[in-house]
């Protein structure tokens, strides 16, 4: 049974989830934007082994708070795709200055988050889809047991993520929501920021997917 905290945190309020496998008590954070007492909370109290610390995308809204928990779970495994893993070293490319210099503690990561990579927490399986537009190296994370899909800054609620900042790219964008709107059956999908959505609502109401045409899906 998959039970997922949600926890808006950071500058500006990106969400962070900790999705925990509840018969064994493993789990993974996903994009930590800080590390608060709420997070610090839910991972003592309900987790056994924090297995991953998984990054859709390399910004610093959504990593701030990795190298923190790494300091204190040293075998969760910081995932990123290769080509926003050098977010974690820089804050100019995590444009973390945008807020104050200094304010990125660096870490490295363990494990590449690359198109078909798998995290096993428990019996949840989380697969890794390469979906860039935002960035270069943006990911989303699906349970296809559960139903469920964690769209970094990919694609929200009505709307998608912006293309216009270094690495982005609006025809990767469309490309990469043509592989989210061709997925098979209905998922819930927990944004990168506000309220989660269902992805059939998407297909329907998000101007962005409606605009692909069906015979591209």
């Amino acid at each position: 049974m998959m039970k997922i905290h949600t926890l808006p945190m950071g500058p500006v309020q990106a969400n962070c989830y900790v999705v925990i496998d509840e018969h064994s008590g493993e789990a993974a954070v996903v994009d930590p934007g800080d590390y608060t007492d709420e997070l610090k909370a839910v991972l003592r109290d309900e987790v056994k082994n924090l297995k991953y610390i998984l990054l859709t995308h390399g910004h610093y809204d959504h990593i701030l708070g990795v190298a923190h928990i790494k300091d204190d779970y040293p075998d969760a495994k910081i995932t990123v795709h290769p080509y926003d893993s050098s977010c974690l070293m820089c804050e100019e490319i995590s444009l973390a200055t945008h807020v104050d210099r200094g304010i990125q503690k660096y870490v490295d990561y363990d494990l590449l988050a690359e198109e078909g990579f798998e995290a096993k927490i428990g019996d949840i399986t989380l697969h890794t889809i390469h979906t860039p537009g935002h960035t270069l190296g943006s990911v989303c994370y699906i349970e296809r047991k559960e139903r469920v899909m964690f769209s970094g800054d990919t694609l929200f609620c009505r709307t998608v993520g912006r293309t216009d900042l270094p690495g982005g790219s609006w025809q990767a964008m469309v490309e990469s929501l043509k592989r989210i709107a061709a997925l098979d059956g209905e998922y819930t999908v927990y944004t990168g920021h506000n309220r989660s959505t269902a992805l059939s609502e998407e297909r329907v109401r998000n101007r962005y997917l409606r605009k692909i045409p069906v015979g591209e899906l």
